[in-house]
């Protein structure tokens, strides 16, 4: 399986492994859907939703 980066789009992870999602979703990011989520980073969408990436990475490694 593919490894995750903090600087992979959320577009990117969701072909990868369409299991992120409800990792994502349950972290805050509810519209990973929409135009800008697609095309912005792990690390620039948890700033936006205050998370904290490297917690996020610590759980997207479990999948």
């Amino acid at each position: 399986m593919a490894q995750f980066t903090k600087d992979m789009t959320i577009g990117e992870m969701l072909q990868i492994n369409p299991a992120v999602a409800p990792v994502l979703m349950e972290a805050g990011m509810h519209c990973l859907g929409c135009p800008s989520a697609q095309g912005e980073s792990l690390e620039e969408a948890a700033l936006v939703h205050g998370i904290d990436v490297d917690e996020l990475m610590d759980k997207l490694a479990e999948l």
